[in-house]
């Protein structure tokens, strides 16, 4: 049994697919097939059910997979304690990001992080939270950003800043003529949320205690900002945006904006990881790397993203 033929097994038992799972792994798929024959002749039991489709694991073989992540992850961090000790933040990093974070956060943080660590090759993939969780789980993620808290047993959360919500409102609502929102002021506002699944919606539920309050006559399954900014200026109802999405807007949209008063509702924007900590030493660099250029990418700015201590 090599660490080799049970990445193999990994990659079809998460693809499905011989042919797929070779072109993710580099091999051709008889070199692939072969060592996954090979072991199961070793094991003396099949691992997959090849007469599915698409193909499946068998009762065994999903308890090996299980193991042979545990296994693998473990055989990863041999190499990770080498590049931690050299003090190298460089080769493969996989980092998942959260749709309501990643349009905004990303154009802020990308360029520099590149410039200052140009060993680092990053694979950055726009998830859901959900998603993100599983895959830091089944070790094909090595880090998130997300919106916390969460509450995952396996999973640690690093902030790195608390996001204000703003309220869109305009001139049609009776919201437009405030100087600054209280939540109470919500409940009687037809309020433009996010399709069920993005965790801005259930903040955004949550904080300003909106639910089922004002009911729309019709049905949103979007995940735009900008498509409920429109919805919004069309005299649909407001709608909510974090604080960092608000600086895309124009001149004349930015008028439209009413702050919550203090203490101001926010949402909490954090690296999060498993608790393997693999590649931790660049965890931590790009954890301090975002959070310096998010305190510097508005301190001239008015309302301030708060930084955590």
């Amino acid at each position: 049994m090599t660490i080799t033929q049970l990445k193999y097994c990994i990659a079809v038992a998460e693809h499905r697919n011989f042919t797929t799972a070779a072109q993710h792994v580099y091999v051709t798929q008889p070199t692939l097939s072969m060592q996954i024959q090979k072991l199961e002749q070793e094991l003396d039991l099949k691992i997959f059910d090849r007469a599915q489709k698409p193909i499946g694991l068998t009762a065994v073989g999903e308890k090996i997979i299980e193991q042979a992540r545990l296994i693998v992850a473990e055989s990863d961090r041999i190499q990770d304690v080498i590049q931690q000790e050299k003090g190298v933040i460089g080769g493969s990093f996989k980092l998942g990001i959260i749709p309501t974070v990643m349009s905004t956060l990303l154009p802020l943080f990308l360029q520099t992080v590149l410039k200052a660590y140009p060993k680092l090759v990053l694979k950055i993939e726009e998830m859901p939270t959900q998603q993100i969780i599983e895959n830091l789980e089944k070790g094909t993620l090595d880090a998130g950003i997300a919106a916390t808290p969460l509450d995952y047993e396996h999973i640690f959360e690093k902030p790195l800043y608390y996001e204000p919500f703003m309220v869109y409102a305009p001139t049609h609502s009776k919201l437009s003529k405030e100087k600054s929102i209280i939540a109470e002021m919500l409940k009687h506002e037809q309020v433009l949320l996010l399709q069920d699944g993005h965790c801005f919606r259930n903040s955004a539920l949550n904080i300003c205690k909106i639910k089922h309050e004002v009911p729309l006559p019709f049905e949103i399954k979007s995940g735009s900002f900008e498509t409920l900014v429109q919805l919004a200026e069309e005299g649909l109802g407001i709608t909510l945006l974090p604080y960092l999405h608000t600086r895309k807007l124009s001149d004349k949209q930015q008028l439209n904006l009413k702050s919550f008063e203090t203490p101001e509702p926010a949402r909490e924007v954090s690296m999060i990881y498993h608790q393997r900590k693999l590649k931790l030493h660049i965890i931590e660099a790009l954890h301090d790397k975002i959070r310096a250029i998010i305190r510097g990418a508005i301190v001239y700015e008015d309302i301030k993203i708060i930084s955590p201590k």
